[in-house]
């Protein structure tokens, strides 16, 4: 059974100070057009369970339209974790397989609050995800680096070695293991990220 690991899109959806918040409107009623209700969405790029676009932090990395939807799909192991720098040492202690990561850090998710401080890898750990083939590393915060940051040296970092990166997932629901992971990105031309419905379904043999 699929697990549905996406936060849920609310008027009341914390978003990034000074970012667009998200609203939903029926901008158009099946009364007033005779055949269909016609929703209309303003949003941010960056809200709810979204991918990281290389283009958010370097003006020559790939826009979303460009992305390899395979890293999206794939093998991912779920691990849980309560510290506030996550380094190599502290991975090296959790079996790690598939091309995927999944970070869980919280036990519960108001969806209205924005955090302040988040937990962060350390460098010489993007360096040990790469050395084990991750491709996509994500984490059940609203950013990979610190929340004031504003040189994003774990983007950077893990954007060097070539893991890419999906943020606000919900794992509280999910224990850790291995599984089976969709999050499909939009197809957006020019975008810097974008929302996905992101879902896993724990692997039938988690020895396979």
């Amino acid at each position: 059974m699929w697990i549905d690991i996406t936060q849920t899109l609310t008027s009341d959806i914390a978003h990034w100070p000074d970012d667009t918040p998200f609203s939903f409107e029926v901008a158009v009623t099946k009364e007033n057009s005779g055949s269909v209700n016609i929703g209309k969405i303003t949003t941010s790029t960056h809200i709810g369970t979204h991918i990281d676009a290389p283009f958010h932090f370097d003006d020559a990395g790939a826009t979303t339209e460009l992305l390899d939807i395979n890293r999206y799909i794939g093998d991912a192991t779920v691990i849980e974790l309560n510290e506030e720098i996550i380094t190599r040492d502290i991975l090296e202690h959790h079996e790690i397989r598939g091309t995927i990561l999944l970070i869980k850090t919280r036990q519960e998710i108001d969806t209205s609050v924005f955090l302040n401080k988040v937990p962060v890898l350390s460098e010489d750990a993007v360096e040990y995800l790469a050395l084990l083939g991750i491709e996509l590393f994500g984490i059940d915060v609203a950013s990979v680096d610190h929340i004031d940051s504003k040189t994003l040296d774990i983007h950077h970092k893990l954007y060097r070695n070539n893991i890419m990166i999906i943020e606000n997932v919900v794992l509280t629901e999910t224990d850790p293991g291995y599984y089976d992971f969709i999050a499909l990105p939009l197809k957006i031309e020019g975008g810097d990220g974008s929302p996905v419905r992101a879902v896993v379904r724990r692997k039938e043999n988690d020895n396979e």
